[in-house]
């Protein structure tokens, strides 16, 4: 099994030299942008990753893909009676405190508001968006609470951990992590 993962990587490290990959990669994404900003997915897409970030293919786990626009974070311009708008306003070059990874899990994390984010990857982008899968685990799912490895989540100490930065994501923004 060692062998698929790391052929999987491979893969996905090549997606752009290989014409045929990278036909597969565009049209995928042109699926996606007509798709809700937050998805439900069967499967993760880069198997590999999702299995390294500690997902499993049992019940109790679920991968959302959420949708999350590039650049920087629009700032409005505060009211004023006519009159130019002033160079100093500081609309432009404004980012986020938070990484994009962050933000995409978050959003997953309020439309599934009973599931708890466990990690997430990126999964690809264009010019406008980047898209992330986020692996949520149910708390309150037998197979969960009785496995070993993972009822850790189901403790009331681990409830919302990604608005309180402590998933990967929310770790590294905080300089927790490098």
């Amino acid at each position: 099994m060692i062998n698929l993962y790391k052929s999987l990587a491979k893969l996905w490290k090549m997606r752009f030299k290989n014409e045929d990959l990278e036909k597969m990669v565009k049209s995928r994404l042109e699926e996606w942008r007509s798709q809700p900003s937050v998805v439900r997915v069967e499967r993760p897409t880069r198997l590999d990753r999702a299995r390294a970030l500690g997902y499993k293919a049992k019940q109790g786990y679920v991968i959302v893909r959420v949708r999350v626009r590039k650049g920087g974070k629009p700032r409005r311009l505060y009211e004023r009676s006519g009159g130019r708008k002033p160079s100093s306003a500081g609309l432009l070059k404004f980012t986020a405190r938070k990484s994009d990874r962050w933000i995409a899990e978050e959003r997953a994390a309020r439309k599934f508001p009973n599931l708890e984010v466990l990690n997430s990857y990126y999964v690809g982008e264009d010019g406008r968006y980047k898209w992330f899968e986020v692996i949520m685990v149910d708390p309150h799912h037998p197979s969960i609470k009785n496995d070993e490895k993972i009822n850790w989540i189901c403790s009331s100490k681990n409830r919302r951990r990604v608005f309180r930065g402590l998933t990967s994501a929310g770790k590294k923004a905080r300089g927790l992590r490098a």
